[in-house]
């Protein structure tokens, strides 16, 4: 099964790092190697997702490696696996997405 993703490529040496060691601050240690699980704000879940108390809270897989970062637009949950509330994110969503990576990339100084 394909999978959406948002890709930024082609890094300069040492701009994995730097996003790594951001995304450990911020969201704790990558698991499986390099993926970070970025936590969605409760004011851009759709109504599904709001009211699935038990699937809560929600994620963007974030896979950064040496010369690109990869965010599935796939919104999971850790604690499902298949649930009508995992879905690919909405509008709001991706826009909530890319601004943030967008962000980082501009706190690190990095260019895109």
């Amino acid at each position: 099964m394909a999978m959406k993703q948002y890709v930024i490529d082609e890094f300069r040496p040492g701009d994995a790092d730097k996003i790594k060691k951001h995304l450990e601050k911020v969201f704790g240690p990558a698991e499986m190697g390099s993926i970070f699980w970025l936590s969605l704000p409760e004011d851009i879940l759709t109504a599904t997702q709001a009211a699935h108390e038990n699937c809560r809270p929600f994620y963007f897989a974030v896979d950064v490696n040496d010369d690109q970062i990869a965010c599935e637009l796939l919104v999971r949950s850790r604690n499902t696996i298949r649930c009508s509330c995992i879905a690919y994110a909405n509008r709001p969503q991706r826009e909530w997405l890319i601004s943030y990576i967008d962000s980082i990339f501009e706190a690190l100084d990095i260019i895109t």
